[in-house]
């Protein structure tokens, strides 16, 4: 594994039941908020990136923190470097992995099992970055298939190459790729009915924003329960 200078956390706040930490990468500082599980029930580690076009306020990765938390899983939700240097545009996809691999040692600090997972570009630096890390599973939120409308430039390799059980929740009309599209592979693919990219439901929709978060938390928490049972 490529030894990434981290430093331990600069800087921590808490806020309710969550706590954000500060962490030191060689792509600059990332940031970690916490969503705990009680101690009780902890198990496993959930750590969740943003996509190149938002940050941790994605509907997706709220709703999961707020839900997974209850079943044992503490959630991390990650904000790159790049993000916390309030940049607009994100670095090519090897500082991604820079930032990630930095930050790692935090995430497993409590001495759980981590998951690996992040929505679009987040969830493309989960797969790339799984082994070496010793993820023991990726969640792959709305996995970025192909730009919109070019089918033909596939990132498949990195979703086939993650190494470790993979979960895939993708909208059922994503432009960066519908269900249909993915090809055959070990991972579990699980669809958002009518979501795009951010899983944002039309209002014509016979369901609603809210069915559509719980048919997303239902399935990661399914999931989630499984590994290592």
């Amino acid at each position: 594994m490529t030894k990434s200078v981290t430093k331990s956390v600069t800087k921590s706040v808490t806020k309710g039941v969550t706590k954000s930490e500060i962490a030191s990468t060689d792509a600059g500082e990332a940031r970690i908020t916490w969503h705990p599980a009680p101690k009780s029930k902890a198990r496993l580690v959930l750590a969740l990136s943003h996509g190149a076009g938002g940050g941790i306020e994605a509907r997706d990765l709220r709703a999961i923190a707020a839900a997974l938390p209850a079943h044992g899983v503490s959630v991390a939700l990650v904000e790159q470097p790049w993000r916390v240097a309030g940049k607009k545009v994100a670095p090519a996809p090897k500082t991604l992995d820079v930032g990630w691999r930095g930050l790692w040692p935090a995430l497993a600090k409590p001495g759980l099992p981590v998951i690996a997972g992040g929505r679009s570009a987040g969830a493309r630096v989960a797969c790339r970055t799984a082994t070496e890390l010793g993820a023991v599973a990726v969640l792959a939120l709305s996995f970025p298939l192909h730009p919109p409308g070019k089918p033909e430039k596939s990132r498949a390799d990195e979703l086939l190459g993650a190494g470790v059980p993979t979960l895939v929740v993708q909208g059922g009309n994503d432009p960066f790729g519908k269900p249909a599209e993915f090809p055959e592979g070990t991972y579990e693919l699980m669809e958002v009915p009518f979501g795009d990219h951010g899983f944002a439901i039309p209002k014509r929709a016979p369901i609603d924003e809210a069915e559509a978060m719980t048919i997303l938390t239902d399935g990661v928490t399914r999931w989630a329960g499984m590994l290592g049972a």
